[in-house]
């Protein structure tokens, strides 16, 4: 019998260090709180980390999936197709425009959009795609690309989860038009609260920066400075959606340090991977051998037959039986209530990502477990497996 865990091990925690302490204590002593130059450099750093032209700090992935879609135009009338698999964020973004959000299946082995769905779901309102890179891992974006240029669409990334991803020798935030990340705290990169917007589009970029904050100019921010300008003008009617330097004070240091965390990542999941595909009824995550797997997410479907337990029973037995946290990524977009009474959607309409939904659970990974935390959650795993033969 696997003994219960002294201390509670969360699903997530951020790894925070000496250095982002001191950076945002420094910032703190500089006086400058709000939008200034460490969200300067924090947009220019991130840029080239991904290999964009441009990147334009918000204060969410959901703010730049947002900003994105009102610089192109979308709104009342359009049709943006995305995946049933994400946070409502993303889905609630293209209502917030006036535009229809519309899904198209995962495939039920990478777990994201499933491009031939894509293509079948597109009509002559159709503007954009959405594809989510689910868990940290990249969606099939040569077949996205093809289907969006076929039918003239613009290419908007959601990539919360797949901040180091790669997809065949590139990095997400470099191939599609724009790509929106997010550092929220149980992120890869966290800054508590925060997102980016990477394009290679100059126009785009500029467009975003007055659109987040207020709609003024966009060099109005440094008006406080002693370079500045006390004039300002308001080009359109914008957002308040910045990033502002206390968050990029922490940003700048997550990004020197991501590399170490990314290896710890891949370690843990690892070790998950060697130990969970030797016990039957669990179904491990499936990885691409043509790109890099950000791991933001390591997540075990259970096969109720096999293994003999439901997820929700092994989400209540690791919580209460071994002091385990868990989440579950996530609850299909178009079953939540606001979903099916607005635009009629049933479970039904999307199979593989309802039958993905009611076998998952998604299990810690994050830099800071130990191999003991690692193994801790294994043996609990086969312990609650065992113990349902």
């Amino acid at each position: 019998m696997v003994q219960k865990r002294n201390h509670f091990l969360p699903y997530s925690l951020p790894l925070i260090g000496k250095e982002e302490i001191q950076e945002v204590t420094e910032t703190l002593e500089s006086g400058w709180l709000s939008k200034g130059p460490k969200v300067q450099q924090f947009e220019k750093e991130f840029a080239a980390f991904v290999g964009a032209k441009h990147a334009v700090a918000v204060n969410s992935c959901t703010a730049a999936l947002f900003l994105a879609l009102k610089a192109k135009g979308i709104g009342p009338g359009d049709e943006v197709i995305t995946s049933p698999l994400t946070f409502s964020s993303t889905a609630n973004t293209i209502i917030h425009t006036g535009a229809t959000p519309v899904f198209a299946d995962i495939d039920e082995n990478t777990l994201n959009i499933d491009p031939v769905k894509l293509e079948a779901a597109v009509t002559p309102r159709t503007k954009a795609v959405v594809p989510v890179h689910f868990g940290g891992q990249s969606c099939d974006m040569d077949a996205i690309l093809a289907v969006a240029q076929n039918h003239g669409l613009f290419v908007l990334e959601d990539a919360a989860h797949a901040v180091y991803t790669t997809y065949k020798q590139r990095m997400i935030g470099s191939i599609g038009d724009a790509t929106a990340f997010s550092f929220y705290a149980t992120k890869n990169l966290a800054t508590g609260e925060g997102g980016m917007l990477t394009t290679d589009d100059e126009e785009l970029a500029d467009k975003i920066r007055v659109l987040s904050l207020h709609g003024m100019s966009k060099a109005a921010w440094n008006r406080y400075s002693s370079n500045g300008s006390w004039y300002y003008e308001v080009e359109s009617p914008g957002y308040k959606m910045n990033m502002f330097d206390l968050q990029a004070a922490l940003g700048l240091h997550q990004l020197k340090r991501l590399d170490d965390m990314q290896k710890r990542r891949e370690e843990i999941a690892g070790r998950y991977q060697t130990a969970f595909q030797q016990i039957p009824g669990l179904i491990t995550p499936f990885v691409h051998d043509d790109g890099r797997h950000a791991w933001h997410l390591y997540v075990l479907q259970v096969d109720e037959k096999k293994a003999g337990v439901t997820r929700s029973e092994m989400i209540t037995a690791l919580k209460d039986k071994y002091n385990i946290g868990t989440s579950v990524h996530f609850i299909p977009v178009h079953i939540h209530p606001y979903y099916q009474k607005q635009f009629g959607y049933k479970e039904a309409d999307f199979p593989n990502a309802m039958n993905y939904y009611k076998r998952t659970l998604s299990l810690p990974l994050y830099p800071s477990m130990s191999d003991d935390d690692a193994d801790d959650v294994i043996e609990a795993v086969r312990d609650i497996v065992k113990g349902a033969d």
